[in-house]
């Protein structure tokens, strides 16, 4: 991770308050305005390097100024990065008249200034979060979004961005009214194929499309649920897909009709952005994609040979990216060509 990916100092230290990993280091008072930081001198009989400087190292490590195995360890020099890196920010403020410098684990205490113009609020507690890192934001559980696009060939030929908490059907044709219990919930956002003939689509590409989608008239339903991303196949053509839990990434993972999937686990990918954060770890996978009709992942394929796929983006996982500065500079897409017959944003 580049220097341009990194977290600020607030941020990075409020994540590691959070996570409980460093002993000593916690929130001062209930509000979380201020909190503890422990400050125990090399030179005492008791200090322990691996616990008394791993705050300190964690940070040096986090800037990229010291490599694990390659750099001489020096205590005093991370505990000095970061102490300048807290006198020179404007996020803090030290408290001097809470410090204690003489007990047997001493601690200083700083402040924490919140900007009003900047502020953000607070993470809704649920358990549903319960498993997952403290967040200074808030995204859950209300944002459903998902970016669909359906792709022809490797050819993107219909991008929207779903916003019912319902979900979104993939699907050919429309859902039949009063079939609630068979399709699921009505106020579901429905996604229909377009014709291959109406994107271009060669006429024996089309025909051997077309083949296809006469199977696909029930469709799946995907939908985001505070714990995860969710599918349902209710249509008799068969679907793979591939994503963060799929059981396999060299051959094809099926979905079976009838049965509900779990295609992406929030707490999962919340304890993935941590460690990310924390250096320990890449940017969690977030992107899920769907093969209709042909089996998939297929390593004697590529993609852009496949007839008829789909891209799912969970836009809540976009947007915490987005607030690290995690997120992708440019459209990773699963396609290489774009001729989108219809966008709804």
């Amino acid at each position: 991770m580049d220097d341009g990916a990194k977290l600020h100092l607030k941020e990075w230290l409020i994540v590691q308050i959070e996570s409980g990993e460093y002993e000593g280091l916690c929130w001062e008072d209930e509000n979380k305005t201020m909190f503890r930081i422990p400050w125990k001198h090399a030179a005492k009989k008791d200090y322990k390097q691996t616990e008394d400087a791993a705050l300190f190292k964690a940070w040096a490590v986090y800037k990229g100024k010291y490599r694990e195995g390659r750099d001489r360890a020096d205590p005093t020099m991370w505990k000095t990065r970061l102490r300048c890196a807290l006198n020179k920010s404007t996020d803090f403020q030290e408290v001097p008249e809470r410090n204690q410098l003489d007990i047997t684990e001493p601690y200083k205490v700083y402040r924490i200034q919140h900007d009003n113009s900047q502020s953000r609020p607070a993470v809704d507690c649920s358990d549903t979060l319960s498993r997952a890192p403290y967040w200074p934001f808030s995204v859950f559980p209300n944002d459903f979004r998902m970016q669909v696009m359906l792709v022809y060939q490797g050819q993107i030929v219909t991008k929207v961005t779903t916003r019912s908490p319902d979900g979104c059907f993939i699907l050919q044709g429309h859902v039949p009214l009063g079939n609630e219990k068979i399709y699921g919930p009505c106020t579901a956002q429905q996604l229909s194929f377009p014709s291959p003939g109406s994107v271009c689509q060669p006429p024996t590409m089309a025909e051997a499309m077309n083949r296809l989608l006469c199977h696909l008239e029930r469709g799946v339903l995907l939908w985001v649920a505070p714990d995860g991303v969710f599918i349902k196949r209710f249509c008799q053509g068969r679907v793979y897909w591939n994503g963060p839990m799929a059981q396999h990434i060299d051959k094809p993972n099926k979905l079976e009709r009838e049965k509900t999937f779990k295609l992406l686990d929030i707490p999962t990918f919340l304890n993935g952005l941590q460690n990310c954060l924390q250096g320990r770890g890449p940017t969690p996978s977030y992107e899920i994609e769907l093969c209709f009709g042909e089996e998939y992942p297929d390593p004697n394929v590529p993609k852009t040979k496949k007839l008829i796929m789909a891209q799912v983006v969970p836009l809540f996982a976009v947007e915490l990216l987005q607030r690290f500065n995690l997120a992708e500079t440019e459209d990773k897409p699963l396609t290489i060509t774009s001729n989108t017959a219809g966008e709804k944003m």
